[in-house]
């Protein structure tokens, strides 16, 4: 499956892309009660520094059934990754080539480690990030924080 960067004009595929997730899918990626993609949040999901951050979306017939993303942590030397998956398109392997390539964009950016935070009930998450070199770092109540050196 082909992956590209997002781009502004991106704007209403990444709106169906979300409303097209089911709530477990938004609780998951969002770790919180999201019904709808507030106007801000959309414009900063479609309108990036990718000088410092990156969005890859996955399409398939001309329609988001992908997204992930990471953005710098204020050290500047880390970024913090997150994945959505539409919920059809969820166990076939599309997850595991789209945290792959972040986490090589990640390291060709510069950044030396990627984190995730993941709720510990998530756990074909955390299974992908176990499986691609992500290490637990750290467990705060139902979120679990992993690590990945780059």
């Amino acid at each position: 499956m082909p992956l590209r960067p997002i781009r502004p004009e991106d704007v209403a595929r990444e709106l169906r892309f979300f409303d097209g997730l089911s709530e477990r899918s938004r609780y998951q990626r969002f770790m919180q009660y999201l019904p709808k993609l507030p106007p801000r949040m959309l414009a900063r999901f479609t309108q990036l520094d990718y000088d410092r951050e990156l969005a890859l979306v996955a399409l398939h017939d001309d329609e988001f059934i992908a997204v992930g993303r990471y953005a710098p942590n204020l050290d500047g030397t880390t970024a913090e990754f997150a994945l959505a998956v539409a919920d059809a398109w969820q166990g076939k392997g599309l997850g595991h080539a789209m945290l792959e390539r972040l986490c090589d964009a990640a390291r060709r950016a510069g950044y030396r480690a990627l984190y995730g935070h993941i709720l510990d009930a998530n756990r074909d998450m955390l299974d992908l990030a176990a499986h691609l070199g992500f290490i637990e770092e750290a467990r705060t109540g139902t979120e679990v924080t992993v690590v990945r050196q780059l």
